[in-house]
C-alpha cells in the first residue's frame, strides 16, 4: 500500500524505487507488512509480540515498525494530551508508556483518522525510548532493516589518500571498501595505515543497524573517523579497520581527489 503526495498513488514498489520513466514524488509513503516476529521490550516487560507488524517507507527517513492494536500491551499505556500533525499522515495521538516503575512519556504514537486509512488500527514506538527491540529472537540496534538496503564489503588495492587541511592521516593501498544502498562509499583502512597518533578518541558513539556499535575518533575538534571493533555478521570484514567521514576530510582515490559529498553528515 502506497500514497504519493501530490499525484496518484504507485503500488507495489518501495519508498525511493521508480521506473526510469517515472518521475519521483516529492513525499512517498510505503506500508509494507514483514513476515518476521516483532518484539518491543520496556522497563522488563513485553509491551508488544506481533506477527503482523508493518514497515512504512516514508520519503527521507529511516523505516518505522508499525504494529497492529491487538498485539499491543495497550493496558501499560495511557494516552496524553500530545498531538502532532503531519501534512501526509495527518493528526498523530500519543501514549504514556509505564511498566516497571519506569515511564517513557509520549512513547507510542498512532493516527485514529489517518489521511492515509491503512495507518489505521496500528501504532508506532519511539526506538529510541524503547528498551530493546527483537526480530525474532535477535536484537536490533538502531532501527528497524530495511529489506531494500544491503551493504557489500569488498576487498581493494586502490590508493586511498585521507588528508585534512593538508596534513595526511591516512595512505593505503589496502582498503576494504563498503559499498551501502542510499550512502556514500566507504573506505576501511588497516590501522596501521592511519596516523592515530594525530587523532584524539571520541566520545561518541553510534549503533547501526547492520553494522553495530561504532566508536569514534575526532581531529580539530570533529569527529572524523570510526570503527566497529566488534561489528556485526554484515560487517564482520571491516572489524578493527579505520574509516573516514568523506563528508568532513580530503579523499583521494589513485590520486584523483574525491568531491565531498552531501549527507546528513556534511
Amino acid at each position: 500500500m502506497s500514497l504519493t503526495l501530490p499525484g496518484a498513488p504507485l503500488s507495489g514498489r518501495p519508498a525511493g524505487v521508480f521506473n526510469g520513466d517515472v518521475t519521483a514524488p516529492p513525499h512517498l509513503l510505503y506500508f509494507e507488512p514483514t513476515p518476521k516476529r516483532i518484539r518491543v521490550k520496556f522497563g522488563g516487560e513485553t509491551i508488544a509480540d506481533s506477527t503482523g507488524a508493518h514497515l512504512l517507507f516514508e520519503t527521507g527517513l529511516l523505516p518505522v515498525y508499525y504494529l497492529p492494536v491487538a498485539d499491543v500491551r495497550m493496558d501499560l499505556l495511557r494516552p496524553t494530551d500530545h498531538a502532532t500533525h503531519c501534512p501526509v499522515k495527518g493528526r498523530a495521538s500519543y501514549w504514556t508508556v509505564s511498566a516497571g516503575g519506569r515511564t517513557a512519556e509520549n512513547a507510542v504514537w498512532g493516527y485514529p483518522d489517518p489521511i492515509a486509512p491503512w495507518l489505521k488500527g496500528f501504532v508506532a514506538f519511539s526506538w529510541d525510548a524503547m528498551d530493546a527491540w527483537y526480530e525474532e529472537d535477535e536484537q536490533v540496534f538502531g532501527h528497524p532493516h530495511d529489506p531494500y538496503s544491503r551493504i557489500d564489503v569488498l576487498r581493494g588495492s586502490r590508493r586511498v589518500r585521507v588528508s585534512v587541511g593538508g596534513t595526511v592521516l591516512a595512505e593505503s593501498e589496502r582498503p576494504m571498501v563498503l559499498f551501502e544502498t542510499g550512502l556514500p562509499v566507504r573506505y576501511y583502512l588497516p590501522r596501521e595505515d592511519v596516523r592515530l597518533d594525530l587523532l584524539q578518541p571520541s566520545e561518541t558513539v553510534t549503533w547501526c543497524a547492520y553494522k553495530g556499535r561504532a566508536r569514534y575518533w575526532a581531529y580539530g575538534g570533529e569527529d572524523v573517523a570510526w570503527t566497529y571493533e566488534e561489528p556485526l555478521h554484515d560487517a564482520e570484514r571491516v572489524r578493527d579497520l579505520v574509516c573516514f567521514f568523506n563528508e568532513r576530510v580530503d579523499l583521494e582515490i589513485d590520486g584523483e581527489p574525491q568531491r565531498r559529498p552531501a549527507s546528513r553528515w556534511s
